[in-house]
């Protein structure tokens, strides 16, 4: 894909993609045969994306210096396929459009189904439940998630009703998260169910949960403490300024 070459199993050579992380600044290898592409950051302010290549028979190209320009042309493309799959700017895009389609209202086939908010915790275990069933080749039944999500929930199996499972269901089919499997009444999780449940569990778990926390001066313990002290900073440095400005109501 970044070299721009056929490669099937005969074809000799070495084929790899190294990120080097540890003890060193981070560096991309890609390797073609015996060419390669390194990106690093050079002296720790700019990316640096530079080609080499060893061997110009990796590309049926001659060794005289007439084929040089043939030969930068080809090391110019390499580096302009790998900057482009970097490339997260109409990614951005496509995510903010992705995340309207799940958490706000939506009218799919003139049926209108309502959004999957993150601050409702029957959401968050619907999502939770959904990473149960990632991996299941033959899907999953309204009964089987049912008990699951009475669990996700902490409440007694009876309370979340079969007419609550199927509203749940509705939401998430709706939504593009599941599918029914024909002629059964089993369902399965889609590509963007899979993608969705993933991230918004981790982003619950992980961001939100133990932010909001923090923000509120809750774990005093927390090695991530820093971002409440960061925090007052900015309360304190928003009163000077109020009182500089002099906003203050006056005293009578």
């Amino acid at each position: 894909m970044i070299f721009g070459r056929r490669i099937i199993k005969s074809t000799p050579g070495r084929f790899a993609t190294r990120v080097i992380t540890q003890g060193v600044i981070p560096a991309l290898h890609v390797s073609y045969k015996s060419s390669g592409i390194k990106q690093y950051f050079k002296e720790g302010r700019a990316l640096r994306t530079e080609t080499t290549i060893n061997n110009t028979r990796d590309f049926r190209i001659g060794r005289s210096l007439s084929n040089l320009p043939e030969l930068r042309a080809i090391g110019f493309k390499a580096n302009r396929r790998l900057l482009e799959v970097e490339t997260i700017s109409q990614d951005c895009a496509l995510a903010e459009e992705t995340f309207e389609q799940v958490v706000r209202p939506q009218v799919v086939n003139d049926q209108r189904v309502s959004g999957l908010r993150l601050d409702d915790e029957r959401v968050i275990a619907l999502f939770q439940v959904l990473c149960l069933f990632l991996m299941t080749p033959d899907g999953f039944r309204n009964a089987t998630m049912r008990q699951w999500m009475a669990q996700a929930l902490g409440i007694p199996f009876e309370e979340y009703t079969p007419g609550k499972m199927t509203y749940d269901l509705r939401r998430l089919r709706l939504h593009g998260l599941i599918e029914r499997i024909p002629q059964t009444f089993r369902y399965q999780v889609t590509g963007l169910g899979l993608r969705v449940a993933l991230f918004f569990t981790k982003l619950h778990g992980r961001v939100l949960r133990p932010g909001i926390s923090q923000l509120m001066d809750g774990e005093p313990n927390s090695p991530n403490r820093p971002l409440a002290k960061a925090m007052r900073e900015i309360d304190r440095a928003m009163d000077g300024l109020i009182d500089q400005a002099k906003f203050a109501p006056c005293k009578t």
